[in-house]
């Protein structure tokens, strides 16, 4: 008979791969459209399990955007160990929009484009520039990774982003920052 506090560890070291998160894929998923022959306006947000076992639970989320005519996509995403480093745990670069998250396969959550777009890219890049919790990072209950796309979805309602259950910390981008 398994002891259920064996049976708990074997499951949560069976979650987490071997190699370490540093080997994990960052790879594109080629998912997304590419931005060489796709002149149109283009959000997308992604969301991918979560590192390890906490992935059983959780997923990942970041927003994707490529103004009409852009030769390539900016990223919006908070990521924790990036405020232990010194750093502002919101990250906005030109990056790959669809990359694996440390080996999780991406699925696209909300996908918008054409007319009306860029301008909700501008808006997006707004909220993002106002985000109240660009310093912080808690994995629970927040500020994390999703309540950044959650921030977003409150500050440009037009969007029309539904961030999935499983988008812990999302709750938090209902609060008064101090």
């Amino acid at each position: 008979m398994i002891r259920p506090g064996l049976f708990v560890l074997s499951l949560l070291l069976f979650g987490c791969s071997s190699d370490g998160w540093q080997s994990a894929s960052r790879a594109p998923a080629g998912i997304a459209p590419d931005p060489a022959s796709t002149p149109e306006a283009v959000i997308q947000v992604y969301g991918a399990d979560a590192w390890g076992w906490r992935g059983w639970f959780a997923v990942h989320t970041w927003i994707a955007v490529k103004p009409s005519r852009a030769e390539q996509y900016t990223v919006y995403e908070v990521i924790g160990w990036r405020v232990r480093r010194g750093l502002p745990a919101l990250r906005v670069a030109r990056d790959h929009p669809d990359r694996h998250w440390f080996g999780a396969e991406p699925t696209i959550l909300l996908d918008r484009r054409g007319p009306g777009v860029d301008e909700l890219i501008a808006r997006i890049d707004r909220a993002a520039q106002a985000y109240p919790w660009k310093d912080q990072y808690r994995l629970f209950p927040g500020p994390n990774s999703n309540t950044f796309p959650a921030w977003i979805a409150r500050q440009v309602p037009e969007l029309g982003l539904k961030l999935p259950l499983r988008a812990i910390g999302s709750g938090w981008a209902r609060r008064t920052p101090d």
